[in-house]
């Protein structure tokens, strides 16, 4: 490359030649030979001005130039394709351009295109209007601005729907959520359960946040289109789904003809979990972006309600679930009076591993039993129901105590080798038959659970000396034997390890203990068995103070005497004391 080469257009000049160099010399020349010109006739040609089309008809925006009267005396062929109206010769207010007669910056809609108007003063009074047309960049923005509020949409409906727990409430939250962004009236019908649609209607309201109520249909009185879109298709008939959702009573205070209305199908697992109707005034149209931001709306609706229903079913199962693994209460049996109380460690899951319940026999007897399992929570819940079927079973061949929980432990060994458990329980299993005199005689087998207590007449408390190996463990265990009278008015008390192994206390880690349990039921003799119960588990808990602890369960049983009914008299209890006994509970 020579020096020639870079120097402008004057080889002389000395300068180096740049596409903006050249531009700034083009207009400096074009401005230059604008002024030296001879004001124009009003029927010169613009033609014939020298160099003025070469210089500007590449130029991006139009050139209007005025004199000091407001004639119009060159117009570049831009601006001349931009504003036909104006013409050379003639005052420019003339053209009949509103944005023109002003005289400052304007931005206006003509001819379909979208125009900017700047004007600058020149020498001698005159002035130059710049027209340009930013009809596609305005768009861009447009759209970019369209595109933001968009995701910024569905942004807040992904939060707002993002952990549903209930399928009304999230159902609620879709029809609400989708006014007025995309709808005046937006419709939300659920799939039928059981022969019947639920739905929920968000209305517009000026200024106010949108009114949702909701309803119930006949699953064979549902619109057309509900149908088609319950079925995952889309419906394309859009001329009569206004009327439709009119007559199903739906668009309340809505122009029916010149409304317009879409439904859309919401996502689900196998099949819709529901359909979307949005409706809008007249003047609203849905556009392509438009159906296509309902669409989006629609998917995340469905995720969350399909969320929302699988929480719901699995919840209606854990329910179940729970309500089959819960200790259930002991059989009415004549002479026995029952008591229960029950307090799970997890306490959010209401089941554990401690079990009690009872059995009548055709003979008028009861089998009663309490225990404890091996672990907490859900297995060890589930494996209380196993060992409680098993009883159900059981004692329909084996009425003897003894017997009968070998019996247990032979099933519980087959249970827990097949399925790899390695899981065992405690229990104290017995036997009731009722006296004329209103007594009871208790025949009791012990399987490594803790003895029972039992509470005279005289106020004084024994330990029932039953010992006895654990249940599922060895295929045969020692079983502890015994037999227990109880007067009328007596009471024999059985409860499992988390009583006497609750730690609490000032220091919070010293058990509540054997001699502790002892003191809080001496002198409640007189108390009906489900006081008794009650009051047990409330001096536990109350050692424990709030702080974790294993499963409670309590089960006491009182001779109700001839008539068949206990004492009705409640007595004072009195204040936990420590007192010498010949008999103690084993550590």
């Amino acid at each position: 490359m020579t020096a020639a080469d870079v120097r402008g257009s004057d080889p002389g000049d000395g300068r180096i030649s740049t596409p903006r160099a050249a531009r700034a010399r083009m207009w400096s020349a074009a401005t230059a030979t604008t002024s030296a010109l001879p004001p124009l006739a009003p029927d010169h040609d613009l033609a014939a001005v020298p160099d003025w089309s070469e210089v500007v008809e590449h130029f991006r925006e139009g050139l209007i130039v005025c004199d000091a009267d407001g004639v119009v005396r060159q117009l570049s062929p831009v601006a001349e394709r931009l504003v036909p109206e104006v013409v050379p010769g003639e005052v420019l207010a003339a053209a009949g351009v509103a944005p023109l007669r002003g005289d400052g910056p304007a931005e206006f809609t003509h001819h379909g295109r979208r125009l900017r108007l700047r004007p600058v003063p020149l020498s001698s009074a005159r002035r130059c209007w710049y027209v340009e047309d930013v009809t596609e960049s305005v768009s861009r923005a447009d759209a970019l601005l369209a595109e933001r509020a968009r995701s910024l949409f569905l942004a807040v409906v992904g939060d707002k729907l993002g952990n549903p727990l209930h399928p009304d409430r999230a159902a609620a939250a879709v029809a609400r959520l989708a006014v007025p962004t995309v709808a005046d009236v937006a419709v939300l019908v659920l799939a039928p359960r059981s022969g019947r649609a639920r739905w929920w209607r968000a209305v517009r309201a000026d200024d106010e946040a949108p009114a949702v109520d909701n309803g119930v249909l006949p699953a064979t009185a549902l619109p057309a289109a509900i149908e088609t879109g319950l079925a995952g298709t889309e419906p394309h008939a859009l001329d009569w789904l206004v009327e439709q959702a009119a007559e199903a009573g739906w668009l309340p205070g809505l122009d029916v003809p010149g409304a317009t209305a879409r439904v859309v199908p919401l996502p689900g697992r196998e099949a819709p979990a529901g359909v979307l109707l949005v409706a809008r005034r007249a003047g609203r149209w849905y556009d392509e972006a438009d159906v296509d931001l309902v669409r989006a709306f629609a998917a995340r609706a469905g995720a969350a309600l399909t969320t929302a229903m699988l929480y719901r079913d699995q919840a209606e199962v854990a329910d179940t679930l729970q309500a089959s693994l819960l200790p259930v209460e002991p059989a009415a049996a004549p002479g026995v009076q029952w008591g229960t109380a029950y307090r799970p460690a997890q306490a959010g899951l209401r089941i554990g591993g401690d079990f009690y319940g009872s059995h009548r026999l055709a003979d008028g007897g009861s089998v009663f039993f309490l225990g404890d399992v091996s672990g907490k929570g859900v297995e060890a819940a589930v494996f209380t129901g196993q060992l409680r079927q098993c009883l159900h079973a059981l004692h329909r061949v084996e009425a003897q105590p003894g017997r009968l929980l070998k019996l247990l432990n032979d099933a519980l060994l087959e249970t827990t080798q097949a399925h790899g458990q390695g899981r065992f329980a405690t229990m104290v299993l017995g036997v009731t038959r009722p006296h004329r005199d209103g007594g009871l005689t208790l025949a009791l087998a012990g399987g490594g659970h803790l003895p029972p207590l039992v509470l005279r007449e005289s106020g004084e408390v024994e330990v029932v000396p039953l010992r006895g190996m654990l249940i599922g463990v060895v295929p045969d265990p020692r079983i502890g034997e015994t037999t227990v009278h109880l007067a009328p008015g007596e009471t024999c008390l059985l409860y499992s390890d988390g009583v006497t192994e609750a730690r609490g206390g000032w220091r919070g880690d010293e058990q509540f203990g054997a001699d502790r349990l002892l003191n809080a039921v001496t002198g409640c003799h007189r108390m009906p068995a489900p006081a008794l119960a009650e009051r047990v588990e409330q001096v536990t808990c109350d050692w424990l103070a709030h702080g974790d602890h294993d499963d409670i369960a309590v089960l006491a049983l009182r001779a109700t005497g001839p008539a068949g009914r206990a004492s009705r008299h409640l007595h004072a209890v009195p204040e936990p004391r420590r007192a010498d006994r010949s008999t103690e509970l084993p550590a």
